[in-house]
């Protein structure tokens, strides 16, 4: 592949980065400001997006308490930089799992 293709086609990273924008802003332009989530488009985010990972909590208020974990400015709305620390988490969580795997069957 030429560099001059290269400069043109994103990269698999590229492309997940700018997914994750995509979806905050899909969510977050339903509702009032059009840059942060509130709590019902966090909600729907939430379901829609990381159903697996809402389900697995068995606390029925689990989306307020994430709500209250990522606001970190205290203003009652998730902002993009809020939100990013949710996918961060989500993914070193699964990462560790990845790794635990990995050595559980490189024994075998």
């Amino acid at each position: 592949m030429s560099k001059h293709t290269s400069a043109i086609m994103p990269s698999e990273l590229e492309k997940s980065m700018e997914s994750l924008i995509m979806v905050f802003h899909r969510y977050a332009s339903r509702e009032g400001d059009a840059n942060t989530l509130c709590r019902r488009e966090l909600r729907q985010l939430l379901e829609a997006e990381l159903s697996t990972f809402l389900e697995s909590q068995k606390d029925p208020a689990a989306v307020d308490k994430i709500m209250r974990d990522l606001d970190a400015n205290g203003d009652g709305e998730v902002d993009f930089e809020e939100f990013v620390a949710l996918v961060v988490g989500l993914s070193i969580a699964c990462d560790q799992c990845y790794q635990i795997h990995r050595m559980k069957t490189c024994k075998k």
